[in-house]
């Protein structure tokens, strides 16, 4: 029996494909966008606020909404129920990231006919994104490829864990996931800066993503200093980083005086608990330990800043 898929979160969409159903996807959310064909699927969701402005007007539009509402994004029921789907995949982590489990329950139970199995995913540390793989593949009948695909995984990352683990140098790493306010990348994250070589100082592994203050990084005065903002590309984080650079503390820091400021592209990599957490690694090991990594990321999926306001490769 042919599965039909919806995706309602962007790294689940990449999890479906990279187990091999990805022709089995009839639907999917407003922010799946990889791999390129998955953007020809019907669009099940759409966001209640505007996506456009600063991450501070965001921020604000988002904490406006989730005072009144368990999720800042509409299901379309109607659609889910005409694309009759078998398996719709969601998530219960956060309600900023993707539509919420309590939105999805409510649309199926109400007015899908087909009476979807619900997969519902909550990636909150690295070994929660491989325990979502397994979820998933489970539940399409394919749990030895799901136990392979991670297997590969793990390998792929223990490899670089172990390159670095040898290099003596480990530095202090600031990992900014939203500029205004400040917010420090939580989650997995720590656990991926560890993994590189680094020293993280601040978020914990398999907590959300705290709040920090700029006085907070004048203080620690890190080693590397690495900007990947949640749903933000290189190019939307290089408008705002003007309010990092224009504190009047930041050129005095440690990693700016030692050109170590770095973007990543935080909507494609770091905030993707999926498959791509291996390329987020082999990112954040590229920026730790040039000389000794190059998996040719640099410049897609990461880029050096300057004070200039851009990348320094381009002066």
């Amino acid at each position: 029996m042919t599965n039909r898929i919806v995706s309602l979160i962007a790294s689940a969409t990449e999890i479906v494909y990279a187990l091999g159903f990805g022709d089995q996807l009839v639907g999917r959310s407003h922010e799946c966008d990889y791999p390129l064909q998955v953007k020809d699927l019907p669009q099940c969701t759409s966001p209640k606020f505007k996506t456009d402005g600063t991450s501070y007007e965001i921020d604000q539009r988002v904490k406006a909404i989730l005072q009144e509402a368990v999720s800042v994004y509409r299901v379309d029921a109607k659609l889910l129920d005409e694309l009759a789907p078998s398996h719709i995949i969601t998530q219960a982590q956060c309600e900023v990231c993707a539509v919420s489990l309590k939105d999805v329950e409510a649309a199926a139970c109400e007015m899908i006919k087909s009476h979807p199995q619900i997969v519902s995913l909550e990636p909150n540390c690295l070994e929660d994104i491989w325990s979502d793989i397994d979820r998933v593949a489970t539940s399409l009948g394919a749990k030895q490829k799901g136990s392979d695909l991670v297997h590969a995984y793990k390998a792929r990352m223990r490899e670089i864990q172990d390159a670095a683990a040898r290099i003596s140098s480990h530095a202090t790493v600031a990992c900014i996931e939203w500029i205004e306010p400040l917010m420090a990348a939580g989650n997995w994250m720590p656990e991926l800066i560890e993994m590189a070589g680094g020293v993280n100082l601040y978020g914990e592994a398999g907590k959300h993503s705290p709040w920090m203050t700029w006085e907070q990084v004048e203080n620690d005065d890190p080693d590397f200093i690495v900007v990947t903002p949640c749903g933000f590309d290189i190019k939307r984080t290089l408008e705002e980083m003007h309010l990092l650079s224009d504190k009047p503390s930041y050129k005095s820091l440690k990693a700016v005086k030692a050109d170590r400021v770095y973007i990543a592209d935080g909507n494609q990599y770091f905030n993707r608990p999926g498959p791509r957490a291996v390329e987020s690694l082999e990112i954040l090991a590229e920026i730790l330990y040039p000389t000794q990594f190059h998996f040719g990321h640099e410049g897609t999926g990461w880029i050096k800043y300057s004070t200039a306001g851009q990348p320094a490769s381009a002066r």
